[in-house]
């Protein structure tokens, strides 16, 4: 088990990475075949961004230098339909869930309750995107 920074760190390195593939997502959707898509895919973009800044001012509050993101990221492929672009997304979020597990599991008190509720927000936005609830969202 990681200690609580050490997840905090790899949950900030996912967000990065998330909000690096919302970003690619929302330009491979066409605005006229799926606006409700755009909506989404922009809302998910804009929660990451969030949890991205927040856990970035966690790892500072802890004394340390937050993980940055990746010099460059692979986007999956393909994404030409829209099925193509709402697997990536789940993908995204069930990745996301793994890690917020991982901080869920080495924390305690206001670190614990954060985690628990991105988890939450991830394992919801799973199912948003047309994904199979889990029992244990990101295990």
């Amino acid at each position: 088990m990681s200690t609580p920074l050490e997840a905090l760190q790899e949950t900030l390195a996912a967000e990065h990475a998330a909000v690096w593939l919302y970003a690619a997502l929302g330009g491979r959707v066409p605005t006229d075949d799926a606006p409700e898509l755009r909506v989404t895919l922009t809302a998910a973009y804009d929660a990451h961004r969030a949890r991205r800044d927040l856990l970035v001012r966690l790892v500072r509050d802890a004394g340390e230098e937050p993980v940055a993101a990746a010099a460059s990221y692979v986007a999956p492929a393909p994404l030409d339909t829209v099925e193509q672009v709402l697997a990536a997304a789940q993908r995204a979020e069930t990745a996301a869930a793994t890690t917020y597990a991982a901080w869920v599991a080495s924390s305690v008190g206001e670190g614990r309750r954060t985690a628990a509720a991105a988890l939450r927000d991830a394992a919801v936005r799973v199912v948003g995107l047309g994904g199979a609830p889990a029992t244990y969202p990101g295990q």
